[in-house]
Parts: C-alpha cells; structure tokens; sequence
C-alpha cells in the first residue's frame, strides 16, 4: 500500500472517529456541595461546655459505668442480625469492586474446540479433504486487553472503591445506632423503675391520707366532700402504677430484640442502677469537625464522591474504545500432525470500536448519571442540616433533663408545703369545733342553772332525761301542756 493510500486511510480513520464520537454539549450538573461553616449554628449553642477533646470513643458506653449495660451492649454487637446485614452488604460492595479492578488488567483466556464436520467440495478446503468428513481440532490461548486510554475503567473502580467505603461506613453507623440504641432502652428501664418507684410511694401516701380522712369524716371532723377528694385520687395513682410496668415489659422485650433473642432474655434483665450522668460538652468547632465524625456524612459523602466517578465513566463512553487482542494455539485437520509445529496459529492487533448513531443513548444515559450526582449531594446537604439539628435538639433535650430534678424538688416541696398548710387548717378547724362545743354546752347548763333558779328551786323532782331537779312552775305548766294536748286529741276523735 502506498504512503497515499495509508494518508487516505488514516485520515478517513480519524474523520470517522470525529463523527462518531457523540456531544456531551448541555449536560452538566446542577447541584452543589455546601459547606458546613456556612449553616448558622452558634446562636443555638451558645452557653455550651466545649473541649477540644471531648468526642467520645468508639466504645463510648463504658464511660458510664455500668458493667451491666457494658455486657448488653456487647452481646447486641456480637449476635445482631443487623450488624450481620450491614457486613454482607459491605462484602457485597468489596465483591462489585473486584469485578471493577479486573477490567484494568489483561484477560487472558484458553479455549479447546474439537469439530466433527463436513468440508464442501467446492469450498476453501482442498482435497482430499473437500467432500469428506474430517475432525478439526482448534487449541487455543488469548489474551484480551482493554486500552484504558481516556480513564472510563480507572473511574469504575473509583466509583466501585467509593461505595465500598460508604457501606464501610454504614456498617460502622449500623453498630453506633446498635449500641445508641440499647443504650437508651436500658435508660429508660431505669427511668421507668424510679418512676414506679415514685408512684407506689404516692399511693402509699394517698393511702394513708384516705384512711386519715375517712377517720376524721367519722368523727365528724371532715366532710364527705374531702373524703371523697381523698379517694377520687387513688384510681389515677394505681392506673400509672400499671402503665409503668407496661412500660418495664415492653421496654425488656425491646432490649431483647435488640440483642438478636427471645422475650424470654428480657425477662433476665434486673433493674438498672441509678446513675447520674455527667455534663455533655462540644467541640470546639462543631460544623467542620462533625463531617469527619457523623458516619451518616461520611458515608454519603462517599456517595457524592462516587456519583461523581460514574459521570466521568459516562463521559469515557462518548469515546473511541481500543482493545488490544492476540492469540496463540494450534489447529488441524484430523488428529495427525495435531501438537506439532506444522499446526501452530498465532496472531496479534488492535481493535478499535466507536459510537456512530446510537439514537441519544450515550446522551441519556450522562443524563441520568448528572442526575445521580444531583440526588446525592442534595442528599448530603440535608443530612447536614439533620445532623446540626439533632445536635442543637439533644442539647436542648439535655439541658431540659438537667433542669427536671431541681424543678421536681421544688414541685415536691411546694406540695409538702401544701399538705402541711391544709393539716394546719384542719387542725385549727377542729379546735375551734370542739371549742364552739364546750362553750355551747356550759352555755346551756347556766341557762338551765338560771331557770332553775329565778323558776323555784328545792323540788327534789328530777327532769326528765336530764338530770336536774324540776320547780313547782315547770311543773304546772307541763300538766297544762299535757291536759290541752288531750282536749285536741278528742276533738279530733
């Protein structure tokens, strides 16, 4: 061939490859990463306590000092078919990322192929094997390499390498939400145990304030209205009682499905020791540092990052794909002659494929992946401002449960005060009861002292149901009471 005709073949060669390769013009990607510093937060946790050394470990539970929750925790670790989800699915991930780093390398491949057919007459194969049945026998190696020239198996790997560290992650954020999560159902086991507590102290309470009243109401003392005030209170009072044990149920069957069992292993749980827990402090420059510390942000930060990858994989496509193909082996007709020199095949080149007219696929398919690359970096922007709120909403929550004590003492003191000023008035109530009483009752013996007296007194004659002597006047008018009391009674006869 001459060095005109090679210029002609080359020069239509790269004319093709021009046309051929398809326009990337107008696809892009609209969203942006934000940056952490940029989200306004100080405000909401101003007045925090901040270290610089203050995020915890990853076996923070300890800290707390309960060798009880300590075995929980690490039992829920050990046998959680969570933790056993989140594991296969980083396998899964590290197995796409295998498949992904072979295409960087060469494949070589060995085939043998032993064919009984029949050669035409008239046809390549001469006599005396034309028009005959002949065995053909084809061993053969080759190799196959794909010429990564413009990065699209280099970022596939990427890609597949970004995802892997993003399950990574989700498997570590799996064992946090684990151990978070026993956590705080074994806190609130105890909290529901203090509050029982609290209530079977009041019923005790009410208890006694009932039989009190129902004494004093006997005596005369109180009336049914406060009786029944003393009793109206305790229905509630054993109402709660219930719904706390509930709680303590339900709570010990959460526990244990948190740690991969039967109900049966939450009815082993005992009652946690009451601990008081200490200040939480922050860092010193939350935003920036919760990136690197938040598994969420890590793992889909990995994700953008990945996303990323794959548009450059969809771009790659838009380009010639080179192959580079040789092969080594032996062929015959017929079994003599097969495994010697005489039958040796070998051969080596290049093979070079691009996209001519595909009908918009490339072109939508970058499209799609742009698209892709928006999803996770909105995804990460929100799980940002998550994770800033949950912070400022724990710190608030905390800061309410600090507070809650103190503001429960001075309830309970306000109430004792209460309870102590109503006795009191109780008290003087009676006092002054039984004061009116006595008064009332020498008021009436000197009455009758005075009756007595001015009326005539020395009859030796008692009055009736009293006690005291009667006087002759008294007397005379009783029996003229008597007499007209029987003249109305024949009258009416």
């Amino acid at each position: 061939m001459t060095t005109r005709a090679l210029f002609m073949v080359s020069t239509l060669s790269l004319a093709m490859v021009v046309a051929g390769c398809a326009s990337t013009n107008g696809l892009s990607t609209q969203a942006s990463l934000r940056d952490a510093n940029a989200l306004a937060a100080q405000k909401s946790l101003a007045g925090s306590a901040i270290t610089p050394a203050s995020w915890p470990r990853s076996d923070w539970w300890t800290s707390l000092g309960d060798r009880e929750l300590d075995r929980l925790i690490d039992e829920a670790l050990a046998g959680s078919p969570t933790l056993k989800v989140a594991a296969a699915r980083t396998r899964k991930a590290l197995s796409f990322a295998e498949t992904s780093k072979a295409a960087l390398y060469p494949r070589v491949d060995a085939s043998y192929e032993g064919t009984r057919e029949r050669f035409a007459e008239h046809g390549l194969v001469p006599p005396p094997a034309a028009g005959g049945w002949r065995t053909v026998h084809q061993l053969q190696a080759t190799l196959n390499w794909e010429l990564d020239f413009w990065g699209k198996n280099r970022a596939a790997f990427e890609s597949a390498l970004g995802e892997v560290r993003a399950a990574e992650v989700d498997a570590y954020a799996a064992r946090l939400a684990l151990s978070a999560n026993v956590a705080q159902a074994y806190v609130q086991l105890q909290r529901a145990y203090l509050q029982l507590d609290v209530a079977q102290s009041t019923l005790k309470e009410r208890e006694q304030i009932f039989a009190l009243t129902r004494d004093r109401n006997a005596a005369g003392i109180d009336s049914r209205l406060e009786l029944k005030q003393a009793e109206s209170a305790l229905p509630a009072t054993r109402e709660q009682i219930a719904q706390l044990d509930e709680t303590i149920a339900l709570t010990r069957n959460q526990l244990a499905a948190l740690l991969g069992q039967g109900p049966d292993r939450g009815l082993q749980i005992g009652r946690p020791d009451a601990h008081s827990l200490g200040t939480v402090v922050l860092p010193a420059s939350l935003p920036a540092e919760l990136l690197g510390r938040r598994p969420d942000l890590v793992a889909q930060r990995a994700r953008v990052e990945a996303a990323q990858k794959d548009i450059a994989v969809a771009k790659a496509e838009f380009y010639p794909n080179v192959n580079l193909i040789a092969f080594i082996g032996l062929q015959s007709i017929g079994s003599a002659g097969f495994l010697s020199a005489a039958s040796r095949t070998l051969g080596a080149g290049p093979a070079v494929s691009l996209p001519i007219f595909d009908a918009g696929r490339l072109r939508g398919n970058l499209a799609g992946r742009n698209a892709d690359y928006d999803i996770a970096v909105e995804s990460y922007n929100q799980t940002l401002a998550d994770a800033l709120r949950e912070v400022v909403d724990n710190r608030r929550r905390r800061s309410r449960q600090r507070r809650k004590p103190t503001i429960s003492r001075c309830c309970a003191t306000a109430k004792a005060s209460a309870i102590t000023s109503r006795c009191s008035r109780r008290s003087n109530r009676c006092s002054r009861s039984r004061a009116s009483t006595l008064t009332s009752g020498r008021a009436r013996c000197r009455f009758r002292s005075i009756s007595y007296a001015c009326l005539g007194a020395g009859s030796t004659t008692p009055r009736a149901g009293t006690g005291l002597p009667r006087s002759p006047l008294l007397n005379k008018i009783a029996a003229e009471r008597t007499k007209t009391n029987d003249q109305s009674t024949l009258r009416a006869t």
